[in-house]
């Protein structure tokens, strides 16, 4: 039987982006308070340095770094203040994201069309990379990317958003299969819908969510907390045959 003690992250590094609210805030405070050196990411430095002292005040260390993910230099940058440290990753949450334009796909702007390829993709994948090569080095590593359930059954007025969470499930499976022989695994969850800001669009609106509560058996919004779980399974020694899997964490949307 598996010792729940594989959820002590003691001695590891982990790297959580879109760190500073929502699900990545609450999965980097829950990796600290398990043991784990936490670097976050995120656009504004201010708000990780807030999340950062929460962290600290709950016993945990956790290092704030600004990066815009939809900025290949800056990912650079990112990653060389990491090794410039003397860390190196045992653990990427890949999380950051946008989301530019809710409604039909007739209308969607090639700006919104740029930027939510540049972060949700080209961004995934880059942090991707980086992280694997410091991994590679050590002959091991965990990667989960935060995906959609948006990625698996498109939603109305959010195709490009889909479309984008639809590439990262297949660079999970992708990445999977190259990095597996080498030590690392990569997994994926797909959550449905979160009450976050970053949400709030679909939330905030009486119309959506009647559309999308009327399609989730559990008929309520998930808070960020209790997508935490899946996170920390997939990052922890409870699921080391696990490897390419889309955990998916909806509230039966999907089923």
């Amino acid at each position: 039987m598996k010792d729940l003690s594989a959820l002590d992250f003691t001695g590891k590094i982990a790297l959580v982006t879109g760190a500073s609210r929502g699900i990545g805030e609450a999965v980097a405070r829950s990796l600290a308070v398990l043991g784990a050196t936490v670097i976050i990411a995120a656009r504004k430095i201010e708000t990780l340095e807030q999340v950062a002292a929460a962290i600290e005040k709950e016993g945990g260390k956790a290092i704030p770094v600004a990066c815009n993910t939809g900025r290949p230099d800056e990912i650079e940058a990112l990653f060389e203040t990491i090794g410039s440290r003397g860390y190196s990753l045992d653990i990427l949450v890949n999380n950051a994201a946008t989301n530019p334009f809710y409604g039909p796909a007739v209308d969607v702007p090639q700006w919104a069309f740029d930027k939510t390829f540049e972060v949700n993709v080209k961004g995934y994948f880059l942090m991707c990379q980086y992280a694997a090569k410091q991994m590679l080095a050590k002959n091991g590593g965990n990667i989960v990317n935060i995906a959609s359930v948006a990625g698996l059954s498109p939603i109305p007025q959010q195709v490009v958003y889909g479309m984008g969470k639809a590439a990262v499930i297949a660079m999970t499976r992708g990445l999977a299969k190259e990095l597996g022989p080498k030590g690392i695994r990569v997994n994926a969850v797909a959550p449905g819908v979160v009450e976050t800001k970053f949400a709030e669009a679909m939330t905030k609106n009486e119309e959506i969510q009647r559309m999308i509560l009327g399609m989730t058996p559990l008929r309520r919004f998930a808070g960020p907390e209790e997508i935490v779980g899946s996170v920390l399974y997939l990052a922890s020694g409870l699921s080391t045959y696990t490897t390419g899997t889309i955990l998916v964490c909806d509230g039966g949307i999907s089923s």
